[in-house]
């Protein structure tokens, strides 16, 4: 496709995207199916590879930026984000009403009532219709430049059709319902704290330094204002209408109210219907709907007299404490669980909360019988926020973390730096499907055909009790599966017979011991010559392979202290699962010593082919460009990293003479 038509092409797909988006993310009324949004955004980025001169800062395949960011710049707000006083009842507000009522001299005015939307308070500020750059409150004066990560949010437009040449808006960044849930199951897995509400959550997440990570996170956003509003606009009621139509998320539960009483009532009713939101709220704002009156009320150093914030009081429940269930997750993560004397608590019956870790066990000092105080973290998930120790009886027994998984009895171990306890027996049944899956995933030993459905078929037929156990399967095994043919089974058993071959580094990436990534498993499948002198490496041994260090190393020896999962590692190597290292992996090749960069698409390898084609000859893989590196390899559209290289004089090959390179063992 020539220049001319791409370039139509492009515009056509921008439009289109941005449509959809904000079809999606703002007005929730999605026209297409995701597979067809897709479509469209991949047909745009292979356009815009093809022909990078058409690349602009405002099209949508500009949203997530390719590389961490080295730490947040200062900006300073063009005018000041100042924050509300809080009131908590019905005398606060007409408190609040009078001041107005004694400030404006006897005028006529209303209000503007809004849901307070329990979140991150951003500004987002554009040039020409262009977004220039976003940031948060920060001190009300300066905030962290947080642009890259706030680009990830869909439901902020990167361009508008502004009629001012310069235009600050403000926003509360939030994390829904949903995904608050989804991300903490995350982090109890992971052996990491959870996070303690939504708007924590959504704090952390824009404050990551890789916006790739960010936009994993599905955050969002609702407008509530502007730093200066256009001269053409007079009131607030009138303004959110008007970023509504610029394609901002304006928040549809916003009342127009004629005096303080119709206020008073609207913030009663949310009180009571908040838990049907899929986003938390802590309150509701009240402002002062004309502009002209908001400046002549003025500002504190610290609030505006024109706006309050009421504060929904906290949500709290007594009940006993029955029982503690400790609940094994599929990475092995043991979570203690309150089963409750079920009580009413934000419109549901409560019977059972989430005790987090046995930090949280120990700081509250729980006791079987205890009388607990519980509320919803987020309104979400029950908690024991504290003990009512005054009503506990004398011979109450404390609770305490089992030392064996309450599953398999395996001993539990608890690595340092973690929160968590974690039983490490990969036969565990309350674990065995997850450590399958990972085992036969596509990074490890990519057993095509061995998907969850298919595990589940396995385990659940007691054909399988551990991934040792798949080598053993055989097509009579398969045949009478559900959904599982002739073609299938066949397909199945070459797979699981072709795996028995993969290098060793993905032998030991596969056994899911835990802190061992892809990188940590070939690190280590160059130093060890086989399974067996792994096995027999201690910590200090391994903690001081460079990149590795003490978490890796004391995982690993964990790993190979127990002796169930050594019964598995027979099971492989009884199937002739390769349990040793190339000769040629590490040690000398074309690439020895060498730290290479791949950049850019390489038309006969994938990225993760090149990197095995570089590590078995030799050398390291490095995602970034610097004094270290000794080449890069360049293929089409390599962007930045050729530009650092070359500006740092590191040798630059394209994809024929790598080709040439790695013929050389």
């Amino acid at each position: 496709m020539d220049r001319s038509s791409a370039q139509k092409e492009i515009a056509r797909l921008r439009r289109e995207i941005k449509k959809h988006d904000r079809l999606y993310y703002e007005l929730a009324r999605p026209e297409i199916s995701d597979g067809e949004y897709d479509l469209l955004m991949h047909r745009l980025i292979d356009l815009e590879k093809q022909h990078p001169g058409l690349v602009l800062p405002d099209s949508p395949t500009q949203r997530v930026a390719g590389k961490p960011l080295p730490g947040f710049a200062q900006v300073k707000h063009p005018a000041p984000m100042l924050s509300l006083d809080n009131t908590y009842n019905e005398d606060d507000l007409r408190e609040f009403d009078q001041r107005v009522c004694k400030g404006l001299g006897g005028q006529s005015y209303r209000y503007v009532a809004e849901l307070k939307i329990d979140g991150v308070a951003v500004a987002l500020f554009y040039h020409q219709g262009l977004l220039q750059y976003g940031a948060t409150r920060g001190d009300g004066t300066m905030g962290d430049d947080i642009s890259a990560n706030l680009k990830t949010i869909r439901s902020i437009p990167l361009s508008i059709d502004a009629p001012e040449p310069e235009l600050e808006v403000r926003g509360e960044v939030y994390l829904s319902k949903k995904e608050f849930v989804r991300l903490n199951d995350i982090k109890q897995q992971e052996g990491q704290a959870p996070f303690a509400n939504p708007r924590n959550a959504a704090a952390g997440s824009l404050k990551q330094l890789d916006p790739r990570a960010v936009a994993q996170r599905k955050l969002s956003i609702f407008v509530y204002g502007m730093g200066r509003p256009p001269e053409s606009l007079d009131q607030h009621y009138q303004a959110m209408n008007f970023l509504k139509d610029l394609g901002f998320k304006v928040n549809p539960n916003i009342e127009l109210c004629q005096d303080i009483s119709q206020v008073i009532d609207y913030c009663k009713q949310w009180e009571q219907k908040r838990d049907d939101l899929d986003y938390e709220i802590d309150g509701m704002v009240i402002k002062v709907d004309s502009y002209a009156q908001q400046r002549q009320l003025g500002a504190t150093s610290h609030s505006p007299r024109w706006a309050i914030a009421y504060k929904f009081p906290a949500r709290q429940a007594a009940t006993i404490l029955r029982s503690v269930e400790f609940s094994l997750g599929r990475t092995g993560v043991v979570t203690p669980v309150a089963n409750l004397e079920p009580v009413q608590l934000s419109g549901s019956v409560v019977s059972r909360a989430t005790l987090h870790n046995d930090d949280e066990l120990k700081r509250k000092d729980l006791h079987y019988g205890d009388t607990v105080i519980i509320e919803k973290a987020g309104e979400i998930i029950p908690q024991v926020v504290r003990v009512l120790i005054e009503k506990r009886d004398k011979k109450a027994r404390p609770v305490v973390m089992p030392q064996d998984c309450p599953v398999c009895r395996t001993p539990l171990r608890r690595l340092e730096g973690e929160v968590a306890w974690r039983c490490e027996n990969v036969s565990c049944p309350a674990q065995v499907k997850g450590r399958i899956e990972h085992f036969a995933s596509r990074g490890a030993m990519d057993i095509d055909g061995l998907g969850p459905a298919v595990v589940e078929l396995l385990v659940n037929k007691e054909l399988i009790g551990d991934f040792g156990d798949l080598y053993n399967l055989r097509k009579a095994d398969l045949l009478p599966l559900e959904r599982m043919g002739e073609k299938s089974a066949d397909n199945l058993i070459t797979a699981i017979e072709k795996s028995k071959g993969n290098p060793f580094w993905r032998v030991v990436y596969s056994l899911g011991i835990i802190h061992v990534g892809t990188q940590a498993a070939r690190e280590l499948a160059k130093r060890f010559e086989d399974m067996d002198s792994l096995a027999a490496a201690g910590c200090q041994e391994i903690s001081n392979i460079y990149g590795l260090g003490p978490a890796v190393g004391q995982s690993v020896e964990n790993f190979f202290r127990n002796t169930q999962n050594l019964k598995v590692l027979q099971k492989l190597k009884r199937a002739g699962v390769s349990m040793k290292s190339d000769t040629s992996t590490g040690y000398g090749g074309v690439f020895s010593g060498m730290t290479v960069v791949l950049t850019g698409g390489l038309e006969g390898y994938t990225r993760e082919q090149a990197a095995e084609l570089i590590i078995s000859r030799g050398g390291n893989i490095s995602s970034s460009v610097s004094n270290k590196t000794s080449l890069v390899v360049a293929g089409s559209d390599p962007g930045s990293k050729m530009q650092k290289a070359q500006k740092l004089g590191i040798k630059i090959i394209d994809e024929k003479e790598f080709t040439e390179m790695v013929k050389n063992i």
